[in-house]
């Protein structure tokens, strides 16, 4: 295997005076000059139904990036006749003639396409060029590599074959389609979760969320250019609910590659254990939902690595990620110190147009998340909580939320509960002598177990700490912020009411995608039906 695929792809620095500073500048400002018209693709082909739907940057509405096809459920009949069609020839296909589309892809994206996609992602989804950097271009391009990888190393594990015999396992596609469903706030993401079934030999549905559309239909031509056969993945999108619930109710519906809130997923699953009779297959259902995403420190912790985690973890990309730091457990001995820092580093952060590379936040993805967040906002103002800091908010000219800092009186409060997707941290400041009841408190507040982190000196506190909190998180950090998972280093997912835990960015997610059938071949068979043992 070429060890250029074995590497991660570099993050490139965007340097004032850099090329790739120059390079996505002019990509931004291309973009905006035009309007996309955002088509179906369906077996290779693109539609246009009807009136499209507009869609405006997050932090200047202003800027109508877009209008966006939605699917009907003729369509979504004709994605599944598209898919099922393409499913021969595809899974037919060699792993090393698969894998060639999607390594094509991969380099695309590291050289001509770099700085479109991230530009889209700055652009649609309000990420500042080093958020878009890591995602849309470096996470995307681990995804696309690494996955060959993976598969290759998947494939090798065979059984083993005594004399007289071979045995093999043929590592089949699912008897079907994958319905891939992705989110807003990843691009990779958005490009994985069809990708990796695809990888295997399955056809998919791809269903994106519509304020991703922009960036996701930008991946969905650079598959095209890459040589990706029509019909092998179909990109939908449309109504949530009438998509959905035309694709579950088909008999070859084999799989589902989910990332989203946790409602959503439950309501999935729910619709398909009501159709289950009617299905081919039993279903693959992978899903990676919501997070309360913990940091805890140790009095033994360092103030300046604490804090550092604490507002990268809590406010990079506006804390629309599944595993931001939103709560967090500080002993009373470095509260004070630790406050002030906090306070003082965010009256510091800057907000605003992603365009200006001084910006550290843009605005949240939608008004809806605008309204939601500022809600907590609101209850914690109104309650016996303390804003230490932030608490603002304006949708003037965008979904603008300052970061906020909350100390809660109650470590039960809502904000150290729910899931906010959004730039708050909740702090709740414990005694120090109270460590193991703390420990206890994090593993039981929340029902979420995506991401947490622990921060500390004292290595028996680190592995106290880790160990009482296993199944508290399925990503773990000591000393580092709970976000930034790099595909092939720490393989990501969690549990409880986080998802089904299959670990994207490791072969153990590619598992999911096939359905293996064991081959025995005799080389001298039997002759008679009699044992020895019958003499």
């Amino acid at each position: 295997m070429n060890h250029l695929y074995q590497l991660n792809e570099p993050v490139l620095s965007y340097l004032p005076g850099s090329p790739e500073r120059g390079s996505v500048q002019a990509a931004l400002h291309d973009l905006k000059q035009q309007q996309l018209d955002i088509p179906l693709v369906i077996g290779g082909k693109r539609f246009y139904q009807g009136r499209g739907v507009p869609l405006s940057c997050p932090h200047d509405h202003t800027v109508q990036l877009a209008s966006v096809h939605q699917a009907t459920e003729s369509d979504i009949g004709s994605a599944i006749a598209a898919a099922t069609a393409a499913h021969t020839e595809w899974a037919a296909w060699s792993l090393e003639d698969r894998a060639a589309v999607f390594l094509r892809a991969a380099e695309l994206l590291s050289g001509p396409w770099r700085q479109k996609l991230n530009a889209a992602t700055m652009l649609g989804q309000s990420k500042t060029i080093h958020q878009a950097e890591i995602d849309s271009a470096c996470e995307l391009i681990d995804f696309l590599r690494l996955n060959v990888r993976f598969a290759q190393e998947l494939q090798q594990i065979q059984p083993s074959s005594p004399n007289g015999m071979r045995n093999t396992l043929d590592y089949r596609p699912l008897e079907g389609f994958v319905y891939a469903v992705t989110p807003f706030n990843f691009t990779a993401i958005g490009g994985n979760l069809p990708c990796a079934p695809a990888l295997m030999g399955n056809t998919v549905i791809w269903k994106p969320a519509f304020t991703a559309t922009y960036s996701n239909y930008m991946i969905m031509e650079l598959l095209q250019a890459a040589g990706l056969p029509p019909g092998v993945i179909n990109f939908v999108p449309g109504p949530s609910h009438s998509v959905s619930s035309a694709v579950l109710s088909a008999e070859s519906f084999s799989g589902l590659h989910f990332t989203g809130s946790t409602s959503v997923f439950d309501a999935l699953w729910t619709e398909v254990a009501r159709n289950l009779s009617g299905y081919r297959n039993y279903p693959r259902l992978v899903g990676e939902t919501g997070g309360k995403d913990f940091v805890v420190a140790h009095a033994s912790a360092e103030i300046e690595t604490l804090s550092t985690a604490l507002l990268r973890g809590a406010f990079e990309y506006q804390g629309q990620k599944c595993s931001a730091a939103s709560r967090a457990y500080v002993p009373a001995s470095l509260w004070p110190r630790l406050k002030q820092r906090l306070i003082d580093d965010i009256a510091t952060i800057k907000m605003g147009d992603i365009e200006d590379f001084g910006q550290f936040m843009g605005a949240v993805i939608d008004r809806k998340a605008y309204s939601r967040v500022a809600g907590y906002i609101d209850e914690a103002r109104a309650g016996a909580d303390t804003i230490l800091a932030g608490g603002g908010y304006c949708d003037t000219k965008g979904y603008f939320i300052e970061p906020t800092l909350i100390e809660v009186a109650d470590a039960k409060a809502r904000t150290m509960q729910e899931e906010i997707f959004g730039p708050v941290l909740s702090v709740f400041v414990y005694a120090d002598k109270s460590w193991e009841e703390l420990l206890t408190l994090v593993d039981e507040t929340s029902p979420y177990a995506l991401t947490g982190a622990i921060f500390g000196t004292d290595q028996s506190a680190l592995r106290r700490a880790a160990d009482r909190l296993r199944f508290s998180a399925g990503n773990f950090y000591i000393n580092d912020k709970p976000t930034g998972a790099v595909v092939g280093q720490q393989p990501f997912g969690g549990a409880r009411r986080s998802g089904t835990n299959d670990k994207a960015g490791s072969p153990l997610n590619l598992m999911r995608w096939v359905s293996p059938r064991t081959i025995k071949e005799t080389w001298v068979p039997a002759r008679e039906y009699v044992y020895s043992h019958m003499a």
